[in-house]
């Protein structure tokens, strides 16, 4: 049985509808806000796509706009303290390795409900990191699953 209450809980969000409901779950499984930790992975940016080669976009704008938006949702949650991480790479290894980084007890992880081909042609972040994590996780059901 997986305890209520954990030291440190890791929680990866996509800005999808879940993501306030994903750090709300996590902080009622925390002792304390600090041992929350939020994290978004950015894929790695294509050289050749024109924001990058006229100087537009880059990975310390992407950063930065992530950081932004995180900070607006934990301020309309009401919650101060919260770890966030924004790696680059792979969403499902980033999330496991950062995991076992900080030697997380628990990673939540909202579940979008892919079925069939949609699931086949996107992959599935949530069973890759079920499959590579050191610790516990725990998906959480789409609100609007029958």
């Amino acid at each position: 049985m997986i305890p209520l209450k954990h030291p440190t809980v890791v929680v990866p969000v996509d800005f999808s509808d879940d993501t306030e409901a994903a750090i709300r779950s996590g902080l009622e499984r925390v002792d304390d806000p600090s041992g929350l930790h939020v994290v978004h992975v950015l894929v790695p940016l294509d050289y050749a796509s024109p924001g990058v080669m006229f100087g537009t976009i880059s990975d310390a704008s992407r950063e930065k706009a992530i950081r932004e938006n995180l900070g607006k949702i934990l301020a309309k949650i009401g919650v101060a303290g919260v770890q966030v991480a924004v790696p680059i790479g792979d969403p499902g290894l980033k999330i496991t390795d950062y995991a076992k980084d900080i030697n997380a007890d628990l990673i939540i992880v909202p579940s979008h409900g892919f079925h069939g081909v949609k699931r086949f042609l996107l992959g599935s972040t949530a069973e890759r990191i079920i499959r590579h994590a050191h610790c516990s996780v725990l998906v959480l059901r789409r609100r609007d699953a029958d």
